[in-house]
């Protein structure tokens, strides 16, 4: 499956003497997600995913706007709440209502709030972020992750989310956000699980991790998608994403 979460060959166990080797596609989201925002650069050529944490506020990466934005809320909602409560919610989202976190020394981070034009319909599912006092999940727990992507830029992203696994790891040498944002061990962390990649197009989604957003994925593969899924770490943002949107 060429969805941006892509669950490649795995070996499964023995049986009857010999191994069977399986392509394993990632998974329907089914019912989950419902809060899935997708962005696109209105200039096109950036696609990104997003959540909706309130009828007014979107959180992403920073990298997957700092332009003007068209975003879509409502695209995995379930069809019978379409056609018979919901439509589909599109904005554009200029660069004054896009909030990229900046440390004490002005360095940017990978991180952004979008405020909307005006409210989503109350319905819209959102997702919580944890109590200011959360801690990251620890090594080797599972977190959920999902996306719209493609295995290469300007190619067909997926119809709807796709949902998938991986567990958090230790960052290799590599991981991290682009160099133009401030980043270091104490606002990055990573996941990874054989055979689930992050690709072209899944950036700015969420991360979950019991039932709360927990990181945000601003791994950006172009022509490949990344097995190692570098992450900022939502707790230490907590205060900020409570402020700018009191504030703004």
């Amino acid at each position: 499956m060429n969805l941006c979460l892509v669950l490649v060959m795995l070996l499964a166990d023995a049986v009857s003497g010999s191994i069977e080797k399986r392509i394993v596609g990632s998974t329907s989201c089914n019912k989950d997600r419902q809060y899935h925002v997708q962005i696109e650069a209105v200039q096109g050529g950036k696609v990104c995913g997003g959540a909706l944490l309130d009828t007014r506020w979107i959180i992403t990466a920073s990298h997957c706007a700092e332009q003007n934005v068209k975003v879509e809320l409502g695209k995995q909602l379930p069809l019978y709440k379409k056609m018979k409560y919901l439509k589909i919610v599109k904005q554009q989202i200029s660069v004054e209502q896009q909030f990229t976190y900046k440390d004490e020394a002005g360095n940017p981070h990978d991180i952004m709030l979008m405020k909307l034009n005006k409210d989503a319909p109350a319905q819209f599912p959102t997702i919580n972020t944890p109590k200011p006092e959360c801690k990251r999940p620890a090594m080797e727990q599972v977190v959920n992750i999902g996306g719209m992507g493609s295995k290469k830029a300007g190619k067909k992203l997926e119809s709807s989310v796709r949902c998938a696994s991986t567990e958090i790891s230790a960052c290799g040498e590599n991981d991290k956000p682009d160099s133009k944002y401030q980043s270091d061990e104490s606002t990055t962390m990573c996941a990874h699980k054989p055979g689930v990649e992050a690709c072209h197009g899944d950036a700015g989604s969420a991360v979950e991790y019991d039932g709360l957003l927990h990181g945000i994925i601003v791994s950006d593969p172009v022509d490949k998608c990344a097995n190692s899924i570098v992450m900022l770490d939502i707790c230490h943002y907590i205060e900020w994403i409570k402020d700018t949107r009191r504030n703004n």
